[in-house]
């Protein structure tokens, strides 16, 4: 299945942005490294409630930007943007905290928040 597909059926879609797509399905996927990160994180031998707490909020935030940016119909171009910034804040500051661990699942969880951070600021100037 294809998201852009998705969004380029729907009725009153004249202009797919790529880039918005894009962030959408990054964050999404985001929204899962996060929460599976904050499950391995709860297996550590170590303290990890920041780190836990960080990739909780960021799946939080990155799940409702995905919904957000695939909703098409009388969107709401404020609130959207305000979600994009939201999410790139969230991410930074997830993979600010899983940088200071030395565990795969963080490092992963570093990398895929700082991709969607990146996608969700190509899309964000395109957001008009």
């Amino acid at each position: 299945m294809s998201l852009p597909k998705m969004i380029a059926a729907h009725p009153q879609v004249q202009d797919e942005t790529e880039e918005l797509v894009t962030a959408a399905r990054h964050a999404m996927l985001c929204s899962l490294f996060c929460t599976s990160c904050a499950d391995a994180c709860v297996a550590e031998d170590m303290d990890m409630a920041q780190c836990i707490r960080n990739c909780l909020d960021c799946a939080d935030v990155c799940a409702a930007t995905a919904r957000l940016a695939v909703r098409r119909t009388a969107q709401n171009i404020d609130v959207l943007r305000a979600q994009l910034e939201a999410c790139i804040t969230a991410c930074e500051t997830c993979a600010a905290e899983c940088e200071s661990h030395d565990n795969p699942h963080c490092a992963l969880c570093a990398k895929m928040c700082r991709e969607c951070a990146e996608d969700c600021r190509k899309a964000l100037p395109l957001v008009k």
